[in-house]
């Protein structure tokens, strides 16, 4: 009785695929296709090599995956052959596994999932917008190993009685007052120990650079990335993510569900009536809303101290909200700004003050 299921499973079915939900991994794929009818049609693991040529014998049909890794990749290539392929978060189609997890079972619930009609799909990106993020991912990567050689070269040096001022540029003047002390305050272990972060840290300045002017070059090119780069708190590093990452805004049906996507809304534990709001859910892209918030921070600096278009607006909210909860809100506008600016198509225009 075993044996003839397992046999039927591997047999393909006369009745025409329509549908297939296609689980991704990084060499055994699992697919599970059903008809129009929604009866299955197939159930099996490809391999990586197997892929393409399984999905070039199949005339043309709705492919779901979900938006992970390789994912855009498949797409591209799927979409290639003639198939309709729609990716999907996978927080989205978790609600449709209905058994233990593994491949079979969650290759069944994207075939499911991607056939809602209310589920919400994520835009395939082309190759272009993929390198341009790993510009973006190589420099956060970057940036944070020089932040980590600051750390060590600070730690180091103050065992020695060695300091400057706070700021990452002043870790120059550290290296130039390590050069300049004496054997019988720095011993020459110590010195060369020095010397080795201190090249490693200016190897990884300049490389940031590099990466940096790539982003401005694209930049100059790209005009969403120009119009978003108007808003103020967005600089060339937020426009460029912004412009790269969402290849469509108008998926988003308003301004709040694009800051609703990057998790800047607040969770909701809502129940008989009654609304209850906590923190922001931190949901989507966790580096479009950091860039987000640390724009933000500037524009409540700048608000504070000098006459900014949204001066008044930020120091009437100050003056109820502690400073963080204020600079979350102003991101949350910025959002909403750049979603108006991406789907009109036009620069900010700043509000006249009175």
């Amino acid at each position: 009785m075993v044996v003839a299921c397992a046999a039927t499973e591997q047999e393909p079915s006369t009745m025409m695929t329509t549908t297939i939900g296609l689980d991704l991994a990084k060499s055994v794929f699992q697919v599970h296709g059903v008809s129009s009818e929604g009866q299955v049609t197939v159930r099996r693991k490809l391999r990586r090599g197997e892929l393409v040529s399984f999905f070039r014998d199949l005339p043309p049909c709705l492919i779901g995956m979900e938006a992970c890794a390789t994912a855009h990749y498949w797409a591209r290539e799927l979409s290639a052959l003639g198939h309709e392929v729609r990716l999907m978060p996978p927080s989205y189609v978790k609600a449709y596994l209905r058994r233990q997890k593994n491949d079979a079972a969650d290759a069944e619930a994207i075939c499911e999932a991607v056939t809602r009609p209310t589920m919400r799909f994520v835009p395939v990106k082309s190759a272009e917008r993929q390198a341009i993020l790993t510009l973006h991912r190589t420099r956060e990567l970057l940036v944070r190993q020089k932040t980590t050689l600051i750390r060590a070269i600070r730690g180091h040096c103050a065992e020695f009685g060695l300091v400057v001022p706070q700021g990452a540029r002043r870790v120059f003047d550290l290296l130039n007052l390590m050069r300049e002390a004496s054997s019988s305050s720095l011993p020459e272990t110590a010195m060369v120990t020095m010397e080795m972060l201190g090249a490693q840290m200016e190897a990884l300045a300049l490389q940031i650079r590099t990466l940096e002017r790539r982003l401005l070059a694209w930049h100059r090119e790209n005009q969403t990335s120009q119009r978003l780069a108007t808003i103020p708190g967005v600089g060339i590093i937020t426009s460029t993510a912004l412009a790269a990452s969402i290849s469509d805004p108008r998926l988003f049906r308003s301004g709040r569900e694009f800051a609703a996507f990057l998790g800047l809304v607040p969770r909701q534990n809502s129940s008989g009536g009654k609304d209850r709001l906590g923190r922001i859910t931190k949901k989507g892209d966790g580096y479009l809303r950091k860039l987000l918030v640390v724009g933000a921070t500037s524009v409540i600096r700048r608000a504070r101290t000098g006459v900014t278009p949204s001066a008044g607006w930020v120091q009437s909210l100050l003056e109820r909200r502690p400073s963080r909860v204020v600079t979350v809100a102003m991101a949350n506008k910025t959002a909403r700004i750049a979603w108006a600016v991406m789907t009109r198509g036009e620069s900010y225009r700043a509000m006249a003050t009175v």
